[in-house]
């Protein structure tokens, strides 16, 4: 290899790093917003299916 295909393989190993970042980033912040919804829902429902008010 010479040294443009080195640089271009070193290029490559940097984009995909960067690429496998970002993804696991992404799956991170959808994982936190799956938890957070289903925390807020869950307070809303329990909130909404206790008897208390209607007596």
């Amino acid at each position: 290899m010479n040294e443009q295909d080195d640089r271009l393989a070193r290029a490559r190993e940097e984009i995909a790093a960067r690429v496998a970042s970002f993804k696991a980033t992404q799956e991170k912040f959808e994982r936190e917003r799956e938890e957070y919804y289903a925390a807020t829902l869950g307070k809303a429902w329990s909130g909404f299916n206790r008897p208390s008010f209607w007596r």
